[in-house]
């Protein structure tokens, strides 16, 4: 072992203060918001969600943070909420415009991407009431009226005039020396004659077409001192119309806000965020942002500053959360927060960002605010700052006064960790993992601690705990500092591999080196594999179910002339296994960009469309691709997207006809496998036992190893539960990743065997939700109902999910805990609002609510 490498790269920082909402209790603050939801008035919905949104952050729930802004989208009560939360849906798709393309040539519109008509949002609202009076000189009607300025003399029609506003009218046909005047000097009123001439023509006609954009900005400023209502409106859509770039709307922003106009204003905002995060390189912008005072704001943005902000602020702290701009924007969020659950946030984020800068004293302020307004998780700052100004027993007993007074959560005792040392350090990070075994830090201290005592083994075997459910880049990172310290540097270059992968750009050692020039250094000291070697490599790896392992092979291989869409393709179907969404949807928008053929990449965009819910459209472009060639992937992926969108029994032989013809194409046997367990899959379905054994067993004839389960399954309705299990034992004796296969185990064999599995799943990945589940029913069959309460809360306190919530909702019913379960049903129904079963439970318990 390089113990020169081991003690200078192998470094576990210490977990950083989280800028999120992290309520002690989140099901209760999710189910007080489904509440308010339901009697809130509609202006108050968005803001809301928006809250929602935040507890969901909090959990990393990216696809429930994604829905909750989409329901603000959806229920903003104005045209600026309507923007802010179009253009905050847009930044969090970046990436993802090609679905809105490709959902465009198929005739559907994805509507929160692109700009909204601002103008149409906005109501006419002006007095179109008429003055009929005419003026007399003597015994003479007036019915034109002269305007001169400087050297030119404009006729208008005098009734015309008049009409366009108050002002006018009283000036023509009032007591004014006007009124008898048929020529009135108007030099002085900052009008040119052109500009005159469009007023009297806009008179007549109620019509500005074919003026120019300087002289509608001239005609404005004169409409709006006269009060001539039709006319300004008139200018303020014009002009809203013709924001066309960045530079339009930093221009006619000045005059939006000087003359109050409310729809150019819009359109102004509008252009900044939709061009965010890059507007924010604009300094022009950023004054605007920054500099508005609340008459502007009020112009620009209406009643959303604290939307606004939210939005700004967020995409400052990704930027650089260090940087003057994200304070700035964090202090304007807490000036324009409109109740205590808003200045918590505000504080509490801003209070993370001067923590960063070193700015400690407002730090411990803005901690401490937050604290006091009910945000417990900000006290992880306050004791950081105690420790950093010498004061480290007071921050653990700061945060041993918490644990003690209240039912504990994970992170309170990870901090307290890093407090105190030797066993009570161990104790207290082996708790926070009890409690939440999806904080990171404990494991890799944990790890870091066996390597440098020379324990290898157990260091890896603790580093790889949590990289069997949960892929983070530190620590695979810091597995990589292992194998370089072992000298491995082929299992080394494997995670460096898996890492650029997932994050192209990412740096290490706290972002000093690019980790794509670590993987240089080390590939000088492995062997070079040939394209024949990359695919033996691969064939074994996903045979083995080792999917890291399979991306880094693939990542390798894409260096050579392979053809690349196929390979990516691959590698997005391992990251979807591997639970990264994100990037598997850049690696299948990398496939379609590297398509060797139109019918390949109508495939790859079939696939594309289907894992963002777009069946049907999917569905629509395999077929595309089949009618230019018969292909493996093209019928393969028609019969996928059919299998899982038709719940009609008879779509049964036609998937299999698709498998079939898919199985007669050209393919490589890893896809091949994959299409017949598949098949087999259906067969067992339709009752064909004999066709599903066959089709698995030439499955697994081709190494592919999934093919168990589904022969396990076949055993198991041919009442040979014990072959069944013998079946699940291979794949978990061949798998790397093999939690899912002990819990399928778990369902054939007796209860002790069946809770020793699901222990064993919990072990292996503490996120699926199963075993616990099932622990919890046993214990209610049991008569153990509080003992299986606390199973599934235990759960519960680190994964937002349905069904948990769901069966605890039904156990509180079953004691007669309406309060309980009625704050588990409205706390599932923000999770998923349309969940039948969910919500004939709610209306039912809600019937009893006292």
């Amino acid at each position: 072992m390089n113990f020169y490498v081991l003690e200078s790269l192998i470094k576990v920082p210490e977990p950083a203060i989280l800028p999120f909402f992290k309520p002690i209790d989140y099901v209760e603050v999710l189910a007080q918001i489904h509440e308010e939801l339901d009697s809130c008035p509609p202006q108050d919905r968005s803001t809301l969600y928006l809250l929602q949104f935040q507890v969901f952050r909090g959990l990393g729930e990216i696809k429930l943070m994604r829905r909750s802004l989409l329901a603000a989208w959806q229920k903003a009560s104005t045209v600026h909420e309507k923007l802010v939360f179009g253009a905050w849906l847009k930044y969090e798709k970046q990436g993802e415009e090609l679905i809105a393309d490709l959902l465009a040539t198929c005739g559907k519109c994805a509507q929160e991407f692109g700009p909204i008509d601002v103008s149409s949002q906005f109501p006419l609202e002006v007095n179109t009431s008429s003055y009929e009076t005419l003026s007399m000189n003597g015994n003479h009607l007036l019915t034109t009226v002269v305007f001169r300025i400087g050297d030119e003399k404009i006729v208008c029609d005098r009734l015309k005039i008049s009409s366009l506003s108050a002002p006018f009218h009283a000036m023509l046909n009032g007591c004014f020396s006007e009124s008898i005047c048929e020529d009135i000097d108007l030099s002085e009123n900052n009008i040119s004659a052109s500009g005159m001439r469009a007023i009297s023509e806009f008179s007549i006609t109620g019509s500005l077409s074919g003026v120019s954009p300087n002289l509608l900005l001239e005609i404005l400023v004169f409409a709006n001192k006269f009060c001539c209502e039709r006319l300004k409106d008139a200018c303020d859509r014009i002009l809203a119309s013709l924001v066309l770039s960045i530079d339009d709307a930093v221009e006619l922003l000045d005059c939006a806000i000087e003359e109050n106009c409310r729809v150019l204003a819009a359109s102004c905002l509008q252009m900044f965020l939709n061009d965010l995060p890059n507007c924010l390189n604009d300094s022009r912008v950023l004054e605007i942002f920054r500099h508005a005072d609340r008459q502007q704001r009020l112009i620009m943005v209406g009643p959303a500053s604290f939307s606004l902000y939210c939005l700004l602020s967020e995409v400052a702290v990704n930027l650089d959360p260090r940087s003057d701009i994200t304070a700035c924007f964090l202090e304007r969020l807490a000036e324009f927060a409109g109740n205590d659950r808003q200045r918590m946030l505000a504080f509490h984020q801003l209070a993370c960002v001067r923590l960063l800068r070193r700015e400690y004293d407002e730090a411990e302020r803005l901690f401490e605010a937050a604290l006091n307004l009910g945000h417990l998780y900000s006290v992880a700052g306050l004791v950081r700052l105690a420790c950093i100004k010498g004061h480290k027993l007071w921050s653990y007993d700061k945060l041993s006064s918490i644990i003690s007074s209240i039912s504990p959560l994970g992170w309170m005792y990870q901090e307290r960790a890093l407090y105190c040392e030797g066993d009570k350090k161990w104790d207290d990070l082996d708790k926070a993992t009890e409690l939440d075994p999806t904080l990171t830090y404990p494991y890799m201290y944990r790890a870091a601690s066996l390597m440098r005592n020379e324990n290898v083994q157990a260091a890896l075997a603790e580093i790889n705990r949590i990289l069997g459910f949960k892929l983070a880049l530190e620590c695979l990172e810091l597995r990589f500092c292992f194998y370089l310290a072992l000298e491995d540097y082929q299992s080394a270059i494997c995670d460096v591999q898996a890492i650029l992968t997932l994050s192209p750009e990412y740096r290490m050692f706290e972002g000093r080196v690019a980790a794509s020039q670590l993987r240089t250094l080390v590939r000088e000291h492995v062997q070079n594999w040939t394209s024949a070697d990359c695919w033996l490599q691969l064939y074994d790896r996903w045979s083995s179910v080792d999917d890291i392992g399979s991306l880094s092979v693939i990542y390798q291989m894409l260096e050579s002339d392979a053809a690349k869409g196929v390979l990516y393709f691959r590698q997005s179907l391992l990251l979807l296994r591997l639970n990264c969404p994100e990037a598997a949807m850049r690696s299948l928008q990398l496939a379609r960009q590297h398509a060797s053929s139109d019918h390949e990449r109508l495939v790859y965009e079939g696939w594309i469309l289907y894992d963002t819910g777009h069946c049907e459209e999917g569905l629509r472009k395999a077929e595309e691709s089949i009618e230019i060639k018969r292909s493996f992937e093209a019928f393969f992926l028609k019969a996928y997207a059919l299998a899982d969108s038709s719940p009609d029994p008879s779509c049964s032989s036609i998937v299999i006809s698709l498998l079939e013809d898919a199985l007669k194409c050209p393919s490589d046997r890893l896809r091949k496998g994959q299409a017949l367990n598949n098949l087999g899959s259906v067969y067992v379905d339709c009752g064909k036992s004999e066709l599903a054994a066959d089709c698995y067993v030439n499955a697994l004839k081709i190494r592919h190893t999934r093919a168990h389960q589904g022969l396990a399954r076949v055993h198991f309705l041919r009442n040979n539960k014990a072959a069944a299990y013998d079946e699940m034992t291979k794949l978990i004796e061949k798998a790397q990743n093999n939690a899912s296969a002990y819990e399928k185990r778990s369902e054939y064999c007796d209860r002790e065997l069946t809770k020793a599995d699901l222990e064993m799943v919990t072990r292996l990945d503490p996120l699926r939700v199963y075993p616990y589940r099932y622990r919890a029913a046993v214990l209610m069959d049991s008569h153990k109902e509080q003992e299986a309460i606390a199973e599934l809360s235990r759960a519960i306190s680190f994964k937002a999910d349905l069904h948990l919530l769901h069966l605890r909702a039904a156990f509180h019913e079953h004691i007669g805990d309406v309060l309980g379960a009625l704050r588990d049903c409205r706390a599932a129904l923000s999770v998923d609002p349309n969940h039948q079963e969910m919500l004939e439970l709610h209306s039912r318990v809600n019937s009893h609510e006292p």
